[in-house]
């Protein structure tokens, strides 16, 4: 016998994927249960090996943790230095990924891939260091432990009472080519720890008692394998799809339970559970709907109940659309590499299953390796319910439609009769049949198809307007015309039902399309909800509201106005109980029916996000598995976009946090030291005159002056603060009034007199310049900052020049020095906070001074800038506008 062809399809993916895998670098994922287990020994000893047999092997990071086993295997491995990077005044050493990019091994041995990386360090993570080195096409070695999984970083904390940090998407494990379990019995494993190969002695005992306990290692050791044999089941049914197997390789145990409306699919689904529980197997319940033979509402609605109980008793739940009920579950069951399927016995007479077939006997017949269990249900307490509803009955419109598709195809055969053979004319109406069933369906059809005999034979068949038939051939013709017409109905129908399957598949498609994107668009929750609302409403005609947790407290709240409907105080608890259980309730359902609303869970594996009520306008569309499935995958995207601006949230907060933070350990490494130099002068200065009263008039006046200059240094740094503390908060608003700017400037002068009194100033302040509508105090305060910068940075001696010009629409205010001038590249950043100068300038300051001006100024609706003066030193620029004009003082009274 030939081998059987291949499929062209299944033969291009095949050799797409091969050629994927040849281009890629490979990653090698040694994995365990917990430290300590030889993870690191067993990536050395491969390493060795890889060695020997010629291959470029690289260690660019390995943690030993001085144990000696595992540090003589590095002996004859190239080793890349690692890379210095200062962090909280310690040296750390890190994995120096450039260095590997130019070394470019066969193979680089990376440690720890869930590893945080030194702040500083390219990535964030030594996973993405392990993407980069894929992508440049290096082959990685690396360990894992199981508890560092994001999707299992829950179960860890809740087995071992330790929440892990350092974490990794589960994407970084799916993508590893290879997955080496290493593993080890706990009893061994803490042996070792007591033998002190994993850890110090003294943290030896604090592991066990903690981490390290029994109990918790049995938990992670079984978590690891079950992993493990996930991604070795992966693997089989992508190596059986991309080889085009179809025969079942019962490696592992996978049970599918086929269930139906009929009230004995509840006792299969039981014990389905009882039999996967046994054979600690995944089990699926699935059923199949057939377009053209629609379920009665009772029916549909104790499908929904069997699926939903199969769904609470652990099983994975798929709904399928198809013509045979049988060929989609084998088809399945073929592809998903499932073992044993249940069904249920029949209870139906015998000549249905010779009439319409039996379910049973075609699974069993091509069932092939695929165990069947028959299994008998529990007699019904009360009649079943049809499980089919009844087909509604012709229209006369029908009816008529029919009659007169005859009547025209009877006047064509008389037209034609004559010039063709008699037994041909059977196609005229053979035509009318397909014309009937594709506009009409199949009632109508059926009705065409007896019309058609009745009027061929009575038109054409001699003797002719009569129902007797001469010649018995015609009676084969007769049958042959009905059959034929039931097959084309019959066939017509079934297409007719397809259709209309396909496109409730494509409105489908459509909806999730249209929500995703609009979700995708969405930049925060109001838009979410917004985007959410119409769409789920508009498919499931049914009105929303949206509950939001909220983020402090974790209670539920309403975000917006603008919901279709209101709880009152029953909905409210059942939204409550939905949030704490993670589970739908309330209309339609088992649990809490007497709710007004359904309401469906909206959260992550790692947070509870929120609760979408639904409220139909009619209920039983929510009972059809199909709706239901598709109101879930609704919200399951609603919790995406709900996710991903939580995180964004976070991200901005964590953000601003840490500026915060940064800003508060910079304003106290910068005010600490100039807070106490004023101080320790002043306190030197009084406890000298207090303690040496014998010093002239002349010293005892520079002792006062001291203590008085730097009072005033003291003020101005404290006044600084506050104002840039009014700044920070929104506090500073400014109090305007219409001020001659040589007022402003003489205050000035005159309260930094001792400040400047080795300085020539110079003013040109034109006469004509209007007034300036200002807050007095704040913009002395500004000119007090720039004349006390431009005296620190210019020499003595050294002109400060103050000038002016403006119009009826702004003033234009300059502070010019010629000191040694802005740093290069520095005008954008002058005006930062805690900016300063090189600190070989050996100038005192906070570096708030310019940060002040910059915030009053704009306060004021102005600009301030700053740049190089031509011949050395540097010009400010006030920018102020002039808006409105004065009001007229009163006239003084006579």
């Amino acid at each position: 016998m030939p081998e059987p062809r291949a499929n062209p399809d299944q033969l291009l993916r095949r050799l797409q994927a091969e050629e994927a895998r040849a281009q890629r670098a490979k990653l090698k994922i040694f994995f365990g249960a917990a430290p300590g287990v030889g993870k690191t020994y067993a990536m050395l000893e491969a390493a060795q090996a890889a060695k020997t047999q010629g291959r470029d092997v690289v260690v660019g990071l390995v943690e030993t943790h001085a144990r000696q086993e595992t540090q003589a295997l590095l002996h004859g491995l190239d080793r890349l230095p690692l890379r210095a990077l200062p962090y909280r005044g310690q040296t750390l050493q890190e994995f120096d990924l450039d260095a590997a990019l130019r070394r470019r091994p066969d193979v680089l041995l990376v440690d720890e891939l869930a590893h945080t990386n030194v702040p500083g360090s390219r990535h964030p993570k030594r996973w993405h260091d392990v993407v980069e080195l894929l992508d440049s096409g290096i082959e990685v070695w690396t360990t894992l432990n199981v508890q560092h999984l994001e999707s299992l970083n829950d179960v860890v904390a809740q087995v071992t009472g330790v929440r892990v940090r350092e974490t990794l998407p589960d994407a970084a494990l799916e993508r590893a080519d290879e997955v080496e379990l290493v593993d080890l019995p706990p009893d061994a494993l803490l042996q070792r720890l007591k033998d002190g190969k994993v850890y110090a002695p003294e943290a030896a005992n604090r592991a066990t008692g903690g981490f390290f306990k029994r109990g918790n290692l049995l938990a992670l050791r079984e978590l690891a394998l079950r992993r493990t044999a996930e991604r070795v089941d992966e693997d089989v049914r992508a190596h059986r799809h991309a080889e085009g197997i179809e025969a079942t390789w019962p490696v592992a145990e996978h049970i599918l339970v086929c269930v139906g409306p009929t009230p004995s699919s509840a006792d299969l689904v039981r014990a389905a559970k009882r039999m996967a529980a046994g054979l600690r197997a995944r089990w699926t319940a699935l059923a199949v709907e057939v377009p053209q033979n629609r379920p009665a509402p009772q029916a549909q609605a104790a499908l929904v109940q069997h699926m939903r109980l199969a769904e609470q008793l652990g099983a994975q739940v798929v709904t399928l659309t198809g013509n045979s009920v049988s060929e989609e579950v084998l088809a399945w069951a073929r592809a998903q590499n499932v073992t044993r399927i249940v069904l249920g016995k029949p209870t139906h007479p015998r000549w249905r299953d010779v009439l319409f077939g039996s379910l049973l006997d075609e699974v069993v017949r091509g069932s092939g390796d695929i165990q069947i269990h028959a299994i008998a249900g529990l007699p019904a307490p009360m009649p079943d319910a049809p499980q089919r509803a009844r087909r509604p009955l012709p229209s006369l419109r029908e009816l008529t439609a029919a009659s007169l598709a005859i009547a025209s195809c009877t006047g064509i055969a008389a037209l034609l009769y004559g010039h063709v053979a008699t037994s041909e004319l059977a196609m005229v109406y053979l035509l009318g049949i397909v014309a009937v069933a594709t506009r009409f369906g199949r009632a109508a059809s059926l009705l065409a198809s007896i019309l058609s005999v009745a009027a061929f034979d009575f038109c054409f068949v001699p003797p002719h307007f009569t129902f007797a038939v001469s010649d018995v051939n015609y009676v084969a013709t007769f049958s042959v015309m009905f059959v034929v017409g039931v097959v084309i109905s019959t066939l017509t129908e079934r297409v007719r039902h397809q259709g209309m399957a396909a496109r409730r598949r494509e409105a489908r498609t459509a909806a999730l399309y249209g929500l995703s994107r609009e979700l995708a668009r969405a930049r925060d929750l109001p838009q979410i909800l917004m985007a959410s609302r119409t769409h789920i409403a508009s498919v499931f005609d049914a009105q929303l509201l949206f509950l939001v947790t909220e983020p402090t407290t974790g209670m539920l709240e309403q975000p917006a106005p603008r919901d279709d409907f209101q709880l009152d105080q029953r909905d409210a608890s059942v939204a409550a109980w939905v949030l704490e259980h993670d589970q739908l309730a309330g209309l339609t359902t088992d649990t809490l029916a007497a709710a007004h609303a359904l309401f469906l869970p909206l959260a992550t594996p790692n947070a509870k996000l929120g609760v979408l009520g639904v409220l139909p306008a009619d209920p039983a569309r929510l009972r059809e598995p199909g709706q239901r499935q598709l109101l879930e995958t609704f919200a399951q995207q609603v919790v995406g976009a709900m996710a991903r601006v939580r995180l964004t949230d976070d991200a901005h907060s964590s953000r601003v946090q840490a500026e915060r933070q940064e800003l508060r350990n910079s304003l106290l490494s910068t005010v600490s030291h100039d807070l106490r130099t004023p101080l320790a002068a002043i306190t030197g200065s009084a406890t000298t005159l207090l303690e040496h009263s014998h010093h002239d008039a002349e010293t005892r006046r520079d002792l006062l002056e001291t203590i008085r200059d730097e009072a005033d240094r003291l003020n101005r740094l404290v006044t600084n603060l506050l104002d840039m503390t009014r700044l920070e908060s929104g506090g500073l608003q400014p109090k305007r009034e219409w001020t001659p700017l040589e007022e402003i400037v003489g205050a000035s002068l005159d309260h930094l007199s001792r400040a400047l009194v080795n300085h020539t100033i110079r003013v040109d302040l034109p006469a004509n310049l209007p007034l300036l509508p200002v807050d007095v105090v704040l913009f002395e305060q500004v000119l007090m900052n720039l004349l006390d910068n431009a005296a620190k940075y210019t020499p003595p001696g050294t002109p400060i020049e103050i000038s002016a010009q403006g119009d009826a629409q702004q003033v234009v205010v300059e502070v010019a020095d010629r000191g040694p001038g802005l740093p290069a590249g520095s005008e954008a950043r002058i005006f930062d906070r805690f900016f300063r100068a090189p600190s070989g300038s050996g100038i005192r300051g906070t570096g708030l001074g310019l940060a002040i001006v910059h915030g009053i100024v704009t306060a004021h609706g102005g600009t301030v800038s700053a740049r190089n003066r031509e011949g050395g030193g540097a010009v400010f620029r006030l920018t102020l506008p002039v808006e409105g004009a004065p009001s007229a003082p009163p006239e003084e009274e006579a």
